[in-house]
């Protein structure tokens, strides 16, 4: 049986912490699904689409990392697209806390989907994408925070 992860969020836009973490997941898995949840009450700073193409571009040489866009419970993505493991990155012990209690709740609605955390390189620990868009909001340099990729397409706007 493939061991197929799902790693969700809205990735607004995708960071350098995003990329840390799926980096140091390929090994751990057969496919990792990149799943932007699209939650109609908030208003994304980047377009569905560009956000996707940027994954696209950034793992083009990488065939074992897809991405797809969903709307709804993280865990009924998962049962469409077979996924046995939920990936985390964990920056700090309060989103331990909080993913924590998602996944005891996924584990209550699906008891064969595990929920997989990996800590951040210290040097991301920090990194949020709400301060990432403010850096580039405000016209920071966002070099350290973004893939070359997204910086391109950033610095052309």
């Amino acid at each position: 049986m493939q061991r197929i992860c799902l790693f969700p969020g809205t990735f607004d836009p995708i960071t350098l912490g995003h990329t840390d973490v799926i980096d140091r997941s390929l090994d751990l898995f057969d496919e990792i699904v990149i799943g932007i949840g699209v939650n109609s009450s908030k208003m994304p700073m980047f377009p569905l689409e560009q956000r996707m193409q940027w994954i696209r571009d950034i793992y083009s040489h990488t065939p074992k990392v897809k991405v797809i866009s969903y709307e709804g419970l993280t865990i009924n993505c998962c049962r469409e697209i077979n996924a046995r493991f939920i990936l985390r990155g964990i920056r700090t012990i309060g989103d331990f806390e909080y993913e924590k209690a998602i996944a005891d709740v996924n584990r209550m609605m699906e008891s064969n989907i595990e929920t997989i955390f990996l800590s951040c390189t210290p040097q991301y620990s920090t990194l949020a994408s709400s301060l990432v868009r403010d850096v580039v909001r405000y016209g920071g340099d966002a070099s350290q925070l973004l893939p070359q990729r997204v910086l391109q397409d950033i610095k052309k706007a």
